[in-house]
């Protein structure tokens, strides 16, 4: 099988499985006939999908692509093929299952390392009373009115906006367009429709506060989602015309990637000193946030990273019903009730369902081969290249294991 039929079968491969789970598609802005072939097609059997992603796997050593393409395809060809065993109604061992979608394996974070997390937290909150109680009051201090919660948003994307086309450059014509919107599984959510387009959703629903939107807007928009599409679909997808660039699919390595690079990225563009940079965007609105404090806190908060995947392992390894893990995630997270239960209905989701490890291990991963980047390396040009690359964990963690 040569190079570009191939590509072409893993692009229609990744559009089949949106016709069984809608939504698996996250963005696709390659050739429009390719998806009205599969709309006319017979709904697909899930068993043959899985057939067909090791049959594309087997024909990838001799298929002639260069190698970064060759390893980018075989870790989604692996998720997918995963991905049509589960939805035939193979049973699959949790931890196997997020390996095959992520690459990564999912472990327990160390409570130890909460203890220490709440014993900082109590340092730095003031009053007395119970670590929820005293945190919730803090939180409640910087919460943004649902009717001012769009005009926030779109005061935090122009500024950080500014700030990405000076340090990475963007396409001119890029725009975002903001949504505020309800019942939803998920507090933010990047659509991207091609032509340097996406449509951002914020769910009011959850609650936002001063001090978490600079992370939101950044990690959909500015230099999260929104920014690694449009320079994706500019440089491979365009200029390189690899088509498996203009697919993003669910459950695939391609997620880890890109919600460990969204994550981080208030810390690629304003970085320390981000909270009395967001406090005074936010003053000119008229909304209170004591950035110095959001700051210091967040900090504290980074050690409960893992406390979120300790959850999805007992829900889905463990067996643990919902109101254990719930009580969990209040214990540790020191979040209300009602946050817990919208948590675990994310983790709950078929779709969903091993997503929270994209956050947790993406973040971890990344972080480390940014800040363990090579001498005369700057944070910006490490960082631009997971804008720009088509990288997959397995190849990250060989780089640092180079440096070793």
């Amino acid at each position: 099988m040569d190079s570009e039929a191939l590509v072409a079968e893993y692009v229609l491969l990744g559009l089949r499985f949106d016709r069984l789970v809608q939504g698996f598609v996250d963005s696709f802005t390659g050739d429009p006939a390719l998806r009205r072939q599969v709309q006319n097609e017979t709904s697909p059997d899930p068993a043959r999908l899985a057939a067909d992603a090791r049959r594309l796997l087997a024909a990838l050593p001799e298929s002639g692509l260069a190698e970064p393409r060759r390893r980018f395809l075989a870790a989604q060809l692996t998720a997918l093929e995963c991905s049509g065993r589960k939805l035939a109604g193979e049973q699959v061992p949790f931890p196997a299952e997020v390996e095959a979608y992520f690459q990564v394996t999912p472990v327990l974070g160390d409570q130890d390392e909460y203890r220490e997390a709440h014993r900082l937290l109590g340092e730095l909150l003031p009053g007395r009373g119970s670590l929820p109680a005293r945190l919730a009051a803090v939180r409640s201090r910087d919460a943004v009115p649902a009717d001012r919660l769009k005009v926030c948003v779109q005061a935090l994307s122009s500024a950080l906006r500014d700030r990405v086309r000076r340090r990475f450059g963007l396409p001119v014509q890029e725009v975002v367009e903001y949504q505020i919107v309800t019942d939803k599984p998920w507090s933010g959510f990047n659509h991207y429709v091609g032509d340097y387009r996406s449509r951002v959703a914020v769910n009011a629903d959850v609650g936002h506060r001063a001090a978490n939107l600079p992370h939101l807007v950044a990690h959909e928009s500015y230099p999260g989602h929104h920014t690694e599409h449009c320079r994706k679909e500019a440089g491979l997808a365009i200029r390189d015309a690899q088509a498996e660039h203009t697919i993003f699919l669910v459950n695939t390595p391609q997620c880890l990637m890109a919600e460990g690079l969204a994550d981080l990225g208030l810390q690629a563009v304003v970085g320390p000193g981000w909270g009395p940079w967001a406090a005074e965007i936010f003053a000119d609105l008229g909304i209170r946030m004591e950035g110095e404090l959001s700051e210091r806190l967040e900090l504290a908060m980074g050690r409960l990273l893992t406390v979120r995947q300790d959850a999805l392992l007992m829900l889905h390894a463990d067996g643990a019903d919902e109101a254990e893990v719930s009580a969990y995630l209040q214990r540790w997270l020191l979040m209300s009730d009602e946050r817990a239960r919208h948590l675990v209905r994310f983790m709950r989701d078929p779709l969903w369902r091993a997503y929270t490890t994209t956050y947790v291990e993406g973040y971890r991963l990344l972080r480390r081969w940014l800040e363990n980047r090579p001498a005369g390396t700057s944070s910006a040009d490490r960082y631009r290249r997971l804008l720009d690359e088509p990288l997959v964990p397995s190849a990250v963690r060989a780089e640092l294991a180079a440096r070793v």
